[in-house]
């Protein structure tokens, strides 16, 4: 019976020296362990622990659970008893094992990155919105709904009424960006657009630098009165920079501006 224990206790002892971290006793479906799940197995792991030959050095997990690796006696063993080129030959199969496991784990962490990185951009996006009260957000909230935001409606916000701006500010501040854009389209390179951000930014420079809010209004207005176009953000939504100030419109998120022919 010892014969037949020798060599699940002998590869157990090889695992064990790769892992000094520990390594649970028994295999699972996806994980390692020192012995198989079965009856010879079993019979293996109780020899190696009454002989001291492997011993719990950690728990982990929820519920905890043992981690074993080899004693000094243990390691006498396996040097004494397997050839050096067994052993690493061993090794090298256990480390190519593991490599399988980083570029899995590699591949998650990644598709986690991205995961985290698209919904907060999706959150800088719809942050403005955030800020209007309850009922501004309500199915039927017309004005919400047509693609207005908190400038743009008359809304109670920290106990304060947030009035709309006047249409001649409005107004001035349409041919702002009109000629902002006349402007960038003679002076970039064919086929570019503006982007949004780049477009806000030169608002700064006005003797009253128009809010965010405002700005989106107004570039809407142009929109749909055909004078602007609106062109979409094509790539994925985490690499988005300066999501806040992109815009939806319809189903895609405008993220560049050019003026429509004859403006």
């Amino acid at each position: 019976m010892a014969d037949k224990l020798t060599p699940l206790i002998l590869d157990a002892l090889t695992l064990a020296a790769a892992e000094p971290a520990g390594v649970p006793l028994y295999a699972g479906k996806v994980e390692a362990g020192l012995f198989p799940a079965a009856t010879a197995g079993k019979s293996a792991a109780r020899k190696a622990l009454d002989d001291g030959l492997i011993r719990v050095v950690r728990h982990d997990g929820s519920p905890p659970r043992e981690l074993l690796a080899a004693t000094d006696k243990g390691l006498r063993l396996l040097t004494e008893t397997v050839s050096p080129k067994k052993v690493l030959e061993d090794f090298v199969r256990i480390l190519e094992a593991r490599a399988g496991e980083v570029t899995r784990l590699v591949a998650q962490t990644q598709r986690l990155a991205d995961t985290l990185g698209g919904m907060k951009a999706a959150v800088e996006l719809l942050a403005p919105r955030f800020d209007a009260p309850a009922h501004d957000l309500e199915p039927d909230a017309g004005p919400l709904r047509n693609g207005s935001t908190m400038n743009a409606v008359t809304s109670r916000l920290n106990g304060s009424v947030a009035v709309a701006e006047p249409a001649t500010e409005v107004d001035d501040l349409g041919g702002a960006i009109l000629a902002r854009l006349s402007d960038w389209s003679s002076s970039a390179a064919v086929g570019q657009d503006c982007p949004l951000p780049e477009l806000f930014r030169s608002l700064s420079l006005r003797a009253v630098p128009p809010s965010l809010g405002t700005f989106h209004d107004c570039i809407r207005r142009l929109h749909t009165d055909h004078r602007v176009y609106l062109h979409p953000w094509t790539g994925p939504l985490y690499a988005l920079p300066e999501p806040a100030t992109a815009l939806l419109v319809g189903h895609n998120i405008a993220y560049y501006a050019s003026l429509r022919s004859g403006q």
